[in-house]
């Protein structure tokens, strides 16, 4: 599946390099997250688009705050290109 959300993909990288970082496979993880795996998988691959209460559910698991994966999301250049074209 072809992914054209940049924002959603960087989250997804960073939730896994994170989850990767403290040493959790992804089934393992999804599972204390109350999460499926296939759900789980797709975004940290950024094909999924996350629900507040389920990134919450991931933070809480990595054991940081939302803001800490979010940071930078989506890029400030980003953002002034949309509102200069309208968006």
């Amino acid at each position: 599946m072809a992914n054209d959300n940049v924002e959603l993909l960087r989250l997804g990288r960073r939730i896994q390099a994170e989850r990767k970082a403290l040493g959790f496979s992804q089934n393992g993880f999804a599972q204390d997250c109350g999460l499926n795996r296939s759900h789980f998988g797709g975004i940290e691959r950024g094909e999924r688009n996350v629900t507040f209460a389920v990134l919450c559910k991931i933070c809480s698991g990595l054991r940081c705050d939302v803001a800490n994966v979010t940071k930078g999301i989506p890029r400030a250049s980003y953002v002034r290109i949309l509102k200069e074209d309208g968006r």
